[in-house]
């Protein structure tokens, strides 16, 4: 990989560090590493994270309306069990602990540890499994956690912001997860700091359909195509698997993978309007830029999630991080 770092295996500290750098609102901590807001605020804290390597997830949404806290483990690696409690101590008040989760195994494992460990010490601790992506539904893990995880964190907290308690603030975010599905596609893999090559390799015109956030290699190669067709075979399986018909509202996220231009993003987002819009579906709220990266991945992915007034109104509440500001 031909990347920005001093060391391979420093890459994370290393970033962390500038992220404290440029954002002294914030309260970043090396060892064990986390971000967590600097303030305190008597409310429903919400803490996330995973493997580093798909910023700005989950630090760069650290802040007022957002994740209270979130802990990054080293490039595409869980976070450890003792690091998910750390955080959860660090930004309780009182008023208990929502954990958002990604679907995979090592996330699963240790965030469940970790909120065992912080309930131990009589912290009311809540999680909820964000599993959105379609390639992997039926596979023994099941649906991976990819895109959805930004509308889950924004929504539950704007919702814990405006001081809803635990129950409802997890009912929310259970709520969202379970609404929202997204795929994704690749035009070139991701190439991990200190290995020479990438992930997968596809040949010129190929595409991999169906890729995840780690590298991991799709369901189907196929040829790549007008943006029209690419962004039809991402969105049609996606309003099939929720259900949705014409009179539906969705918040629709065209996300950028690493590599893909803004360019390239808003004519994704202008088929998928396009397309939407032609099956009678309303685009109530679009998200359009780069959030959940796989490193250096060329390809974007799609998430639809089915709205209401409520979700709408969380949705716009005010924001503060250092990814998002409205």
């Amino acid at each position: 990989m031909t990347a920005l770092f001093n060391n391979a295996d420093d890459l994370t500290h290393d970033a962390l560090d500038g992220l404290r750098l440029l954002h002294p609102d914030l309260l970043v901590t090396l060892d064990p590493a986390r971000v967590t807001r600097r303030e305190a605020v008597s409310k429903v804290a919400l803490v996330s994270g995973g493997g580093s390597g798909h910023e700005p997830l989950h630090t760069g949404f650290v802040g007022p309306g957002m994740l209270d806290a979130a802990v990054p483990g080293a490039v595409f690696a869980s976070p450890t069990a003792a690091q998910v409690r750390d955080a959860v101590r660090a930004v309780d008040r009182g008023r208990g602990v929502l954990l958002v989760v990604k679907n995979y195994t090592g996330d699963r494992l240790n965030f469940t540890i970790g909120a065992e460990l912080a309930a131990e010490e009589g912290i009311d601790v809540r999680s909820v499994l964000v599993d959105d992506d379609l390639a992997t539904e039926g596979t023994g893990p099941g649906r991976r956690g990819t895109a959805a995880v930004v509308a889950v964190e924004k929504i539950a907290g704007a919702a814990a912001e405006a001081g809803a308690d635990l129950e409802s603030v997890a009912a929310l975010a259970e709520r969202v997860a379970a609404g929202a599905r997204s795929l994704a596609l690749a035009f070139h893999a991701c190439t991990p700091p200190g290995r020479a090559e990438p992930a997968f390799a596809l040949r010129p015109g190929e595409i991999e359909f169906g890729v995840g956030i780690h590298g991991e290699r799709g369901i189907e190669v196929g040829k790549a195509g007008p943006a029209a067709d690419l962004v039809g075979r991402l969105t049609t399986p996606i309003v099939a698997a929720l259900g949705l018909r014409a009179g539906d509202r969705v918040l629709a996220i065209v996300n950028g993978l690493g590599a893909t231009h803004g360019l390239e993003l808003a004519v994704a987002h202008r088929e998928l309007t396009a397309q939407l819009d032609a099956a009678g579906i309303t685009v109530a709220r679009a998200l359009v830029g780069t959030y959940v990266t796989a490193l250096d991945m060329a390809g974007f992915s799609v998430t639809l999630l089915r709205c209401d007034d409520e979700l709408l109104r969380l949705w716009d509440a005010p924001v503060r991080t250092p990814a998002w500001n409205w």
